[in-house]
């Protein structure tokens, strides 16, 4: 996409119809196409709450049914149109030195029918709460960051349940899969696609997965996974606790270096780097080089390690970077739920949550495009005393300046009767519910 200068309204509608002709052919029907754009254009409004009903009332529809069917039974592939997500992507960030970034989030949820979800823990809400959760793979690139592939976990509780299963749609063919298992696939699926990257980064949950790194190691992708002080490493010394294995750092091995930019500024630390062994279980593939990242805090003393491994030998400073890099999966969870609608989704069934979290990427990968673009246009220095735009001042410049939506008083006042009488209906059945189980309860023949 090509601006003429920073505001240019124009080419940024025109990128929005771009985006979405990248899934446009997944929808065979025309009046399918045309709710699935309304559905994109209504991840992207800026609503308080985005679900069928506030998304429909936005973009004018009578009613949330025809965004409904187009969630849970109209007819096309939420995996194709990943696909396409994917390519979309690439067309823009493609990047021989990108980082691919695997981490999983949580969406809080009440009840057990929605598909994936009991209680587990959620680094959302930093405990073990009732939650469904997916891993997100993320490609981390010199011009943008953004998620290119999404699995949802499946814990032993529903694998195991055929009668849940098919009440919320899960195919046959699903079975149980770890979390590192699912990046794996991942990972696997995007190169085999032809997706140009070096590296891969995960936290503590990936980078303890023997599986996930003999799959980078067979990929030749190298990898800075994070790995807890427990964890167990083939020094030279023979297998070290990752904790023990930094007390052989020598005091004066330590380098202080940057991994990226903060909230709150650089984030310095102090950085020292072993050598290890090849993997001890036989996975190795017999070459490359394995080494063992230590992070210190110099304030807290706080330590951190990531395990690693390079086809070629590389400076410290390469694996200190990817290690930074990491965190655009943090920064790409918390745009995509603030501004595209990730975890809005009011869905029960797979199908349903795969078709909405597709299209919430597809909105968030055109705001990753959307800002590039504008900063291509408008380059920011400390000279000129402004910072980069974000994907949620591309958003508010797009809605405001480029909306794709308006309404009337007379919508609005439809949609208010249409949510009272639905809200009625509701009541009534809810009172006529409870009113049935306090008679039977003083029914003497059903106390006995």
């Amino acid at each position: 996409m090509a601006a003429a200068n920073s505001v240019d309204a124009q080419a940024w509608q025109a990128e929005f119809e771009t985006a979405f002709e990248q899934v446009a052919a997944r929808f065979t029907r025309r009046d399918a196409r045309g709710v699935a754009r309304d559905l994109l254009a209504g991840l992207l409004a800026p609503l308080e709450r985005k679900n069928c009903w506030t998304i429909a009332e936005h973009v004018g529809h009578k009613s949330p049914h025809r965004l409904q069917h187009l969630l849970g039974r109209a007819v096309w592939d939420a995996d194709e149109a990943r696909d396409d997500v994917r390519s979309y992507a690439l067309g823009h960030l493609a990047d021989p030195g990108a980082v691919l970034v695997v981490d999983e989030t949580g969406d809080l949820k009440k009840g057990t029918r929605s598909v994936g979800v009991q209680r587990q823990y959620t680094g959302t809400a930093g405990r073990i709460e009732n939650a469904q959760v997916a891993v997100f793979l993320t490609y981390a690139a010199q011009r943008g960051h953004t998620f290119i592939d999404r699995r949802l976990y499946l814990p032993d509780s529903w694998t195991g349940d055929q009668a849940r299963r098919e009440l919320a749609g899960v195919p046959d063919d699903v079975v149980f899969a770890t979390k590192p298992h699912l990046a794996a696939t991942m990972i696997t699926n995007a190169v085999q696609a032809g997706t140009p990257a070096r590296w891969v980064a995960g936290d503590e949950v990936y980078g303890a997965d023997p599986y996930l790194r003999a799959t980078c190691r067979r990929l030749g992708l190298a990898y800075v996974l994070a790995i807890g002080s427990n964890r167990v490493v083939p020094t030279g010394a023979g297998p070290l606790r990752a904790d023990k294995a930094t007390d052989r750092v020598p005091d004066g091995a330590w380098s202080r270096m940057s991994c990226g930019d903060g909230s709150k500024g650089r984030r310095w630390y102090s950085w020292a780097l072993l050598e290890l062994e090849p993997e001890v279980d036989g996975s190795d593939l017999g070459s490359g080089h394995h080494s063992l990242l230590v992070r210190r805090n110099d304030t807290t003393e706080e330590l951190a390690w990531y395990r690693c491994w390079t086809p070629r030998p590389v400076a410290i400073g390469d694996l200190v970077r990817v290690a930074g890099r990491r965190w655009t999966v943090e920064e790409n969870f918390q745009a995509a739920k603030s501004h595209t609608g990730l975890d809005e989704h009011q869905v029960r069934n797979w199908n349903s949550w795969h078709r909405w979290t597709t299209l919430a990427m597809l909105a968030h990968t055109f705001l990753t495009i959307l800002a590039a673009a504008m900063n291509d246009a408008e380059p920011t220095d400390d000279t000129a005393g402004l910072i980069t735009i974000t994907l949620g001042e591309a958003r508010r410049l797009f809605t405001t300046l480029a909306p794709l939506a308006t309404t009337t008083t007379a919508r609005v006042l439809a949609w208010s009767k249409w949510r009272r009488r639905h809200q009625h209906r509701a009541q009534r059945a809810h009172y006529q519910r409870r009113e049935g189980s306090i008679s039977a309860a003083h029914r003497p023949d059903l106390r006995l």
